[in-house]
């Protein structure tokens, strides 16, 4: 049966002359072909196989004999002038795969043709690159899937080049611009191959004038001749791993936690197990020791150690069971409640954290203490300190490796101008730049002072602020200048006169343990005269010195 109006007339679908395509006897077949005439599908009398005319058709019919589909010579494959094109490109000429409806048409797209998606404009970028020699081209998905401009992408006009191995190009996606760059060897033509150079930051060559040799104080480092422009500052040298605990090899949960038992069941506790076990293991190692000791025991380890111990070695055990966050957050909480602040603490913390772990802190606090680190700084600081601490809790520090030397003269100007070179000082102005810029442009910006006012920016704080605003940036100063020597001040300071500062003590040996130890080490004998180690046995005692010890790794 057939519908009303199906097969359509003349000038329908399909179509007929001049239709798609236009040959004699293409596809869809004209008579007998398909859809079929009277005697085709579903099949009249005779049943099936059909008879003459029926399906499948005979002579004419689908498929079609010679001159139908596929098509003979000058059909599909093409011959010359077909596809793949010879050369003369693509559209194939006459020939060829039969041609495009006229646009406008049934099947011929819009008038004004059909839009690229993603190829960069087929029929035009790329027919143009693959016209000539195609007889030896084969695609593949890689050049597939590039936009015209190829990849890797060429110099943008940021100056920026291509990206590097294991880089995303820049916008993820393949970047307009020029033809297709053809593959350059091994990798694809990454930059940095051999024989290809690497593109220079700017569009130029490197500025001349950086010193290689690495600067007399780690932690700043060497500049040499000026130059403006973008120019990364020499990293500073990858020592390797510079804390004093490491992993214990082969350390098991349930032993250590059999050991911990041990050393409390009975009379009188084992303190040299405890300090033996919990000095020789990485905090991600002492951390769950607290689930294992409760599910071999059902007790909590805390509250046993806590009932076993006492004084500041009961503090230094509890801080070792707990995650830097954790500790951090609870050395905050302490700092701000009470009738006193502990000032040095907060800056402490917050100056030398990266953003990721100031954003853990601020979750902790959160929850432990259900209210937000930042309330609780505002409700027990004010004024310019209050917006300093404020500032550095939010965790959003430029942490870009990189600096623009022009951008770090700038700074240290607007800072002369805000402090030294004006009645009055612009806190605001020290706030914003000591606060939301990166480290390794913030030692540039130091050195551009210096150089540009003839005083270090320490000596200007101290002559332009006072209180605690005052100790806070050069707390923040120093942090950045150089960590480790800024914690070796603080040690320092914790233990010599009468008393020893032993919540700072705590704090700095657990926290920095399996950070810069080794470095804080080196810092204070050559800033004090004697070993950390040394100063740490002659200020302590006890079971809590033979603790403090293992942090802090050896003598120096």
């Amino acid at each position: 049966m057939s519908y009303p109006g199906y097969p359509p007339q003349a000038g329908a679908y399909p179509p007929q002359a001049a239709g798609y395509p236009s040959q004699p006897g293409a596809y869809p077949p004209q008579a007998g072909g398909y859809p079929q005439q009277p005697g085709g599908y579903p099949p009249q009398a005779g049943g099936y196989p059909p008879q003459a005319g029926g399906y499948p058709p005979q002579a004419g019919g689908y498929p079609p004999q010679a001159g139908g589909y596929p098509p003979q010579a000058g059909g599909f494959p093409p011959q010359a002038g077909g596809f793949p094109p010879q050369a003369g490109g693509f559209p194939p000429q006459a020939g060829g795969y039969p041609p495009a409806p006229p646009q406008g048409s049934w099947g011929g797209g819009p008038a004004g043709g059909y839009p690229t998606i993603g190829l960069g404009g087929y029929n035009t970028g790329m027919a143009n690159q693959i016209s000539s020699g195609i007889a030896g081209f084969s695609q593949t998905p890689f050049m597939l899937d590039q936009a015209s401009g190829g990849y890797p992408p060429a110099a943008q006009p940021s100056g920026l080049g291509a990206p590097s191995p294991n880089q995303q190009s820049y916008g993820l996606y393949p970047q307009p611009g020029g033809n297709m760059q053809p593959p350059q060897g091994p990798g694809m033509g990454y930059p940095g191959q051999p024989g290809q150079p690497m593109p220079a930051y700017g569009g130029a060559a490197p500025t001349p004038g950086y010193t290689k040799a690495p600067s007399p104080n780690p932690s700043m480092p060497a500049y040499g001749g000026g130059g403006g422009g973008t120019m990364p500052i020499a990293p500073p040298v990858n020592r390797g791993y510079r804390g004093s605990i490491n992993d214990f090899p082969g350390a098991d949960q349930l032993k250590d936690a059999e050991v911990l038992r041990k050393a409390m069941k009975g009379f009188g506790t084992d303190e040299q197990a405890i300090i033996d076990l919990l000095g020789s293991r990485s905090n991600r190692q002492r951390v769950p020791l607290l689930r294992a000791y409760k599910t071999a025991y059902g007790k909590d380890l805390i509250k046993d150690l806590h009932s076993e111990l006492s004084g500041d070695f009961r503090k230094l055990v509890m801080a070792t069971l707990k995650t830097p966050a954790e500790f951090d957050a609870s050395e905050l909480h302490s700092a701000i409640k009470g009738a006193g602040t502990d000032e040095a603490c907060l800056i402490e913390i917050l100056s030398s954290r990266s953003n990721a772990e100031i954003k853990e802190i601020n979750r902790i606090y959160k929850q432990e203490h259900k209210k937000s680190l930042e309330d609780a700084i505002s409700g027990d600081t004010s004024g310019h300190f209050r917006r300093l601490l404020i500032s550095l809790a939010q965790g959003n520090r430029d942490e870009r490796e990189t600096v623009d030397v022009s951008l770090a003269q700038q700074d240290a100007q607007a800072l002369y101008a805000a402090g030294e070179n004006k009645l009055g000082t612009d806190e605001s102005k020290f706030n914003a730049i000591l606060c939301a810029r990166s480290k390794p442009h913030l030692r540039a910006v130091f050195v551009q002072y210096q150089q540009m006012c003839g005083r270090d920016i320490e000596k200007s704080i101290n002559r332009e602020m006072s209180g605690d605003l005052e100790s806070g940036m050069l707390a923040v100063v120093k942090c950045i200048k150089n960590t480790p020597a800024y914690f070796a001040e603080r040690l320092y300071k914790a233990m010599k006169g009468a008393g020893t500062k032993d919540t700072t003590l705590i704090r700095i040996m657990v926290t920095r343990s399996e950070v810069d130890m080794l470095d804080i080490r080196q810092e204070y004998v050559k800033n004090y005269g004697k070993s950390l180690y040394t100063h740490i046995s002659g200020d302590t005692s006890g079971d809590y010195k033979k603790l403090l010890l293992k942090f802090c790794g050896g003598s120096d």
